[in-house]
């Protein structure tokens, strides 16, 4: 006997979202809505239909959910539905032939053109007497009668007959409780439904070393926690914290990534570890274990969440190196390899090999975050992770998750489309992207409508402007209207975007032509930055970003992926874009030219705004405070130095 499923009499088939064929839960926050779509279809003319089944993690099934045929002749039918709350969900598409539908159909047809009226007449008072057999006892059982009775009784006219069958009560019934024949169900599909976090957010990374003061330069958790107010009143969610850890001796690099450090050089926080401790350490410098969860509190007041990195990798110094020899990778004269990442190379760190003992660094990889959600860290941001086997990660989210639902994993994995998919896939909540290399209209649109298609169930990114590896070449000679674009770009393109120090100070010099490394990079050095001065003398982005922040909070619209979509301009300077969001709509175009004004008619798909496509509309600026009436087509001109972007409240016209 063959051992191949037997297709169902109505086939269910291509079920989306589903990850690698439904081997890896899609995913989703609480409250999100998100599109189930499956291909329906049967033998013959008759007519199917289809809904989706919500389950939630107790097991109840949510509310009937009709889908619809999503483009006539297509065959392919889909619904939106939201998971109110977090757990393990599933969902399932049932799909069924129709009778009520395809006796309407030839009734229609039929009764019209006089052909077997009183046969079609009575077939319907019987279907529809078997309709209301299934409708819970009520007004709505009551439509149905009135209805068989109606449709049976040959002293009235034919419309009138058929009339009855064709009411709004007969249809609200049967969009509730239709009847159905050889119902066909998919396979049950997992959801993973997660905090809201995990999908939206403004992060700032800051090093807590950089904030001392001019009697002592090195910063503590005590004097960096100062700075803490001023990202809350930017906005921002999350304070991302590079290791802070203690930092190896054994080939430290000094400024610029130098070989040779002096005795006043800092070190990489990365080359994690010293005879002081290792992953489980506070650099001393820093403070102590109660200082940093003390740190996580003030922050917690703020309303600001801390993340913290996660590098799994170890400086010559590091403890693990003595105790777990097997743990390094053992050239053939003895030595262990450093890192490197050509043309880079990282002498003062060690990379894990987990051949050896692989549950040893499992075990101890659990030890070390649990230690550090138990200071109250919520959010991970991990370091290379597409350098460490997948499976280690999947098992380490898997435990963590397991029992803290709520902890969030970032992988910072610039590496190829495979990885970073699949690393998401398995486990992790959000994703680095390639956002900072997608400067172009053509560019941006293509990467962000992959984001935010099939991609968006499992992988949620995360737009960071810069990072202190990154200082890509279009902030280097862009000058501020460069940082103000991409600014605009991160924080409505993305749900969640982020911030690397010294963005509002437009700190753009690279180490040297061609480079993304910034000149005296903050990785190998202190850097202390003039905010007060800044701020008073007007050189920082400071207040754009801030409203950012701001519009993004008022507007539900751009805390979301799925609803992206793009619009036409004529000019590949001017990108367009906007989402929806129930009866939120927000329209953003930007001038990608950091260097000249330009003009384009932007040209608006109505229908994905929830318009008509000859409406009108009121289109409110929420950077400027101007309101625009806009139509199908419309001209802008921007100036990138002055109105880089509209950032456009819609609301249809009342005239």
């Amino acid at each position: 006997m063959s051992s191949i499923p037997a297709i169902g009499r109505i086939p269910v088939r291509e079920v989306r979202p589903a990850v690698e064929c439904g081997r890896y839960p899609a995913k989703a926050v609480e409250g999100e809505t998100f599109q189930v779509t499956a291909t329906v279809f049967r033998e013959g003319h008759d007519a199917v239909a289809a809904n989706v089944v919500l389950t939630d993690p107790e097991g109840r099934h949510g509310p009937w959910t009709p889908m619809r045929e999503l483009a006539p002749g297509s065959d392919r039918w889909g619904a939106e539905v939201t998971p109110t709350s977090e757990g393990r969900w599933t969902f399932r598409v049932e799909a069924w032939s129709d009778p009520v539908a395809t006796w309407r159909q030839h009734a229609r047809i039929k009764i019209p053109a006089g052909i077997d009226t009183g046969l079609v007449l009575e077939e319907g008072g019987d279907l529809h007497e078997r309709l209301a057999a299934g409708v819970p006892a009520g007004p709505w059982r009551n439509a149905v009668l009135d209805a068989v009775r109606t449709l049976r009784d040959d002293s009235l006219p034919v419309a009138t007959r058929l009339a009855a069958a064709l009411t709004p009560e007969v249809d609200a019934v049967l969009a509730r409780h239709p009847l159905r024949e050889f119902t066909t169900a998919s396979p049950t599909l997992e959801l993973l439904v997660e905090r809201e976090r995990a999908l939206y957010g403004s992060w700032y990374e800051f090093f807590p070393r950089s904030e001392g003061t001019a009697e002592q330069p090195h910063g503590t958790f005590r004097t960096a926690a100062r700075r803490l107010p001023a990202i809350a009143a930017m906005g921002f969610d999350v304070v991302y914290l590079p290791p802070i850890h203690p930092i190896g001796t054994t080939y430290r690099k000094g400024r610029n990534n130098t070989l040779s450090a002096g005795p006043d050089d800092v070190g990489v926080p990365w080359a994690i570890g010293s005879p002081e401790g290792g992953h489980d350490a506070v650099h001393p410098r820093l403070g102590t274990p109660e200082d940093f969860a003390w740190f996580v509190r003030r922050a917690r007041a703020l309303g600001l969440e801390i993340a913290l990195d996660f590098a799994l990798q170890c400086s010559p110094d590091h403890p693990w190196v003595h105790k777990h020899p097997d743990w390094f990778h053992h050239r053939p004269d003895g030595t262990i390899a450093y890192a490197e990442n050509p043309p880079k190379k990282y002498q003062d760190i060690y990379p894990l090999a987990f051949d050896a003992d692989g549950e040893g660094l499992l075990t101890e990889t659990l030890r070390v975050l649990r230690l550090w959600m138990d200071h109250g860290v919520r959010i991970f941001r991990v370091d290379n992770p597409h350098t460490k086997p997948v499976a280690f990660w999947q098992r380490v989210i898997a435990d963590i998750n397991a029992t803290d639902p709520d902890v969030i994993f970032l992988a910072e994995a610039f590496t190829r489309p495979a990885m970073m998919h699949t690393l998401a896939q398995i486990g992790f909540q959000q994703s680095y992207t390639y956002f900072t290399w997608r400067t172009t209209k053509q560019e941006l649109t293509e990467y962000c409508t992959e984001l935010a298609g099939e991609a968006a169930a499992y992988m949620r990114p995360n737009f960071f402007v810069n990072t202190p590896d990154i200082l890509h070449a279009y902030l280097q000679h862009g000058g501020r209207p460069a940082f103000a674009v991409r600014a605009v770009l991160a924080a409505t393109l993305s749900p969640t975007w982020g911030v690397y120090s010294g963005y509002e100070l437009c700190e753009n010099t690279p180490l040297r032509e061609g480079s993304e490394e910034y000149l005296d990079s903050e990785k190998y050095q202190l850097r202390r930055r003039d905010w007060d001065t800044a701020e008073r003398e007007g050189r920082t982005l400071t207040p754009l970003i801030t409203q950012l922040n701001t519009i993004r909070r008022r507007h539900p619209a751009l805390q979301r992926l799925r609803n992206l979509r793009f619009h036409g301009t004529d000019n590949d300077m001017v990108i367009a874009y906007s989402k929806t969001t129930g009866r939120d709509t927000v329209l953003v175009v930007v001038n990608l030219d950091p260097h000249h004004t330009q003009e384009a008619t932007v040209s608006l798909d109505m229908p994905q705004l929830g318009l008509e496509w000859h409406a009108s509309m009121s289109a409110h600026d929420e950077l400027t405070g101007e309101t625009y009436h806009w139509g199908r087509a419309n001209y802008v001109r921007l100036d990138p130095g002055r109105t880089p972007a509209h950032v456009l409240h819609i609301q249809q016209s009342s005239a």
